[in-house]
């Protein structure tokens, strides 16, 4: 009996692990796609920017 519950316990962890795994994959990519987009952004920013000091010069 008592190894049973061992086993219990031990499936239990692998499953509560691997959901935790899924779970920053998931989470990583959601930051990986909004840091893009924000370094998109600033870059666009900058872009204009220089384009614009350039224009007064």
């Amino acid at each position: 009996m008592l190894m049973d519950e061992k086993a219990q316990i031990s499936a239990e962890m692998i499953l509560l692990i691997g959901g935790l795994l899924i779970l920053v994959i998931v989470v990583a990519g959601f930051v990986l796609d909004i840091s893009n987009s924000v370094a998109g952004n600033v870059s666009d920013v900058l872009d204009t920017a220089r384009d614009s000091t350039i224009g007064k010069l």
